[in-house]
């Protein structure tokens, strides 16, 4: 299996190369190839292999962004005509050369990046200018999530979330997202889930730092479709897996008359790469219906020894008066990118409608 950052290939290039010799002035084919293919480009990884293909087709462009730019626009056409990349990450250095090029030119650059994240996302490229232009950019973005293309309107949306990831930080939009809410309000109702979507991990993002505004929202939004109440949803994940009351409440998550019994952990032992399996009943003693969130909590164990919390979602729906049900689970340990294990002594705990057991004890061995 390739890594991703072989996406940078000689065929990548060689395609590539072809087209700029259409569309770049005195563009050398044999010269750029050349160029990418330095000492150092087997050692890169994904980002500077990305960052260096910027800096290599630099040195063939303009040095006037607004001419380079028109440049970027025509490669763009050519490519989409010869049915390449369209939306393929190998191409995320059209929006890093806006960035890195076209900062200190705002009109040229906010236009480009309205052509070009129509072919690939600018969700990252914009992130500067918000913080060099402030209010003016966010203006900009406002507009932007008016936009007939739903990419340009995701834009608006998924550029602006104060936390996210990867990119670079926005701490004014984290202190204050005041601004970012007439874009959230434009989108509420976007025909396009992608753009719908992005709206409920910006909800998310703010949620984080300010919840009350969410509960706000949560409360001006409900009932007014079916789209929306499902971003709202989506946009709550963080309070709900944090089971903040408020918006427990708002989705009527009570634990009254559930009783949960016969938790135990099977397997108290583990090693690398074997699962974690657990199981518990949870009972609806109510004489009606009720709506049952089922979550478990992992304290996983840190190299400082410490314990870090992360809740999983089990299911959401609702049982009838008198159901009880057993659940049993598995709770993988094989070794991901993401997350590293560390040996030694770990909890777990079941969480029904925000309400949380007391944890169990498991080892991970060495």
């Amino acid at each position: 299996m390739s890594a991703l950052k072989d996406i940078y290939s000689p065929v990548f290039y060689d395609r590539l190369a072809n087209i700029l010799q259409q569309t770049v002035p005195s563009f050398d084919k044999k010269t750029f190839v050349a160029q990418i293919f330095d000492d150092s480009f087997s050692q890169k990884e994904l980002k500077d292999r990305m960052r260096h293909t910027t800096k290599v087709l630099r040195n063939f462009m303009p040095d006037d962004f607004g001419a380079a730019s028109g440049i970027l626009e025509k490669t763009i056409h050519l490519l989409r005509e010869n049915q390449h990349g369209e939306d393929s990450l190998a191409y995320i250095f059209f929006p890093d050369y806006i960035e890195t090029y076209g900062l200190d030119d705002y009109s040229n650059a906010v236009k480009s990046i309205e052509f070009v994240t129509q072919f690939i996302s600018c969700e990252f490229a914009v992130r500067p200018f918000i913080v060099r232009y402030g209010n003016q950019m966010i203006e900009q973005m406002e507009k932007w999530s008016l936009h007939k293309s739903h990419k340009v309107r995701r834009l608006a949306s998924e550029g602006s979330r104060p936390r996210l990831p990867w990119a670079m930080a926005l701490p004014e939009l984290k202190k204050d997202p005041t601004a970012i809410l007439p874009i959230l309000e434009n989108l509420k109702n976007d025909p396009s889930e992608y753009v719908r979507r992005s709206v409920a991990n910006n909800l998310n993002d703010i949620a984080k730092d300010h919840p009350h505004i969410i509960l706000s929202i949560a409360r001006q939004w409900k009932g007014h479709s079916k789209e929306t109440d499902a971003i709202i949803k989506h946009g709550s994940r963080t309070l709900l897996k944090q089971g903040h009351p408020e918006i427990l409440s708002h989705y009527g998550l009570d634990s009254k008359g559930l009783e949960t019994s016969g938790f135990h952990i099977n397997t108290p032992q583990i090693k690398l790469p074997q699962s974690l399996e657990f199981e518990f009943t949870v009972n609806n003693t109510n004489k009606e219906p009720k709506h049952i969130r089922l979550e478990y909590a992992v304290y996983y164990n840190k190299a400082n020894g410490q314990l870090s919390k992360k809740v999983f979602k089990i299911s959401e729906r609702t049982y009838f008066a008198g159901q009880k049900e057993t659940i049993k689970r598995k709770q993988s340990f094989k070794p991901i990118t993401t997350r590293k294990f560390y040996p030694g002594l770990h909890k777990l705990s079941i969480i029904v409608n925000g309400e949380e057991s007391n944890p169990e004890l498991f080892h991970l061995l060495g």
